[in-house]
């Protein structure tokens, strides 16, 4: 059995929110006036997905390379609209997050993410946004995304508890490895009926 955690957090991406990317380039493809796969290949392929989680550009500069490389004139505040209406609430994760603020272990959101998809998610009003998430670490915001140590480090900070005593979870393998390499305690998530023996191994017996 591991040491109690004394913080967790959860990742957004698959773990609280199911998101699908192929909805948001058919609809940039349509706000655009182009395919979806000329879509993909100038957001993933051409690395602007990536710069813009990372910090590297903002939206402004993410929809002038988005034009450039797909030939296309765009409204940038439809496109941002486009771009980000792909989340679907984990309805399973919020007794989690419910039973995390009951038993009074303290977590926060450890996630890749841009700005465009945060504020439409904090837009939705979803309480597991809100209220006893205690802190909130955005690779934007910080300029480094995960697998990064420094992302890492900068949430362990955040917590303000010693790195072995953060649990942590994420859907890629990855993201869980640089975690566990920079001395948290982190699995990879699977489902929610995986994560409750996850915890309750751990110590938080939260009763679900």
């Amino acid at each position: 059995m591991s040491r109690r955690p004394e913080f967790v957090f959860l990742d957004l991406g698959n773990v609280l929110f199911a998101f699908d990317r192929g909805r948001a380039f058919r609809q940039m493809a349509a706000a655009a006036g182009t395919t979806a796969a000329a879509v993909e290949a100038a957001v993933m392929g051409g690395g602007l997905q990536a710069d813009l989680e990372a910090g590297r550009i903002d939206w402004p500069a993410f929809h002038a390379a988005f034009s450039r490389l797909t030939g296309t004139t765009s409204d940038p505040h439809a496109l941002a609209g486009a771009a980000s209406d792909m989340f679907t609430l984990r309805a399973d994760m919020i007794p989690v997050v419910a039973a995390l603020e009951r038993i009074g272990c303290p977590f926060g959101i450890l996630s890749n993410t841009c700005a465009i998809h945060w504020e439409h998610l904090r837009g939705g009003g979803w309480s597991c946004l809100t209220g006893a998430v205690s802190r909130i670490v955005l690779s934007y915001e910080v300029k480094a995304a995960k697998p990064d140590r420094q992302i890492y480090a900068v949430a362990a900070n955040a917590a303000g508890v010693a790195p072995e005593r953060i649990f942590f979870t994420d859907a890629l393998p990855e993201h869980v490895a640089a975690a566990r390499a920079a001395g948290w305690d982190a699995e990879v998530f699977t489902s929610t009926a995986g994560l409750h023996p996850a915890l309750d191994d751990r110590g938080l017996h939260h009763g679900i």
